[in-house]
């Protein structure tokens, strides 16, 4: 297979993957409802993110929107760049990830005007546990780890 296309699949399938997940919460979850999953490490709870992370920023969704365009389409024109590089694998495969995560909520942000968030860590600290999360937030927040990572490899 050609190697951008394993790249372009795999930040399809987190879109895909994401896309999906929300809507499911979005079809049968109430705002406040809880759910634990996984030996009650997870929780599942339905969240509407207006702004950026843990809401920061909600008042200004115009705002936040036009940085998650801007970011996207910033790593987008990296991510294309790299491709037309040999290695670099750790740097393409972590702007991989980020991209899926980065499409999928700024999707949201477009067409919902908010991102749908919904699952958390069920620990004792509030602080942590009342941090909701979705699959493209932890795709992110690996591809940006794997990405910079890269760049200085």
């Amino acid at each position: 297979m050609v190697e951008w296309l394993k790249h372009v699949a795999v930040i399809g399938g987190i879109f895909a993957a994401d896309y999906k997940i929300k809507n499911y919460i979005e079809d049968t979850k109430a705002i406040g409802q809880e759910e634990t999953k996984c030996k009650n490490m997870l929780l599942i709870r339905k969240h509407h993110n207006k702004g950026a992370f843990l809401n920061a920023g909600e008042t200004r969704r115009k705002m936040i929107m036009g940085i998650s365009i801007a970011f996207s389409a910033l790593a987008t024109v990296i991510f294309v760049c790299t491709l037309g590089q040999g290695g670099r694998g750790l740097l393409k495969w972590g702007l991989t990830f980020l991209l899926g995560g980065a499409y999928s909520n700024t999707y949201d942000r477009i067409v919902r005007k908010y991102v749908v968030d919904y699952v958390s860590f069920n620990v004792p600290v509030k602080g942590i546990r009342r941090v909701i999360f979705n699959i493209s937030d932890f795709c992110i927040m690996i591809g940006a780890l794997l990405s910079l990572i890269g760049y200085y490899k």
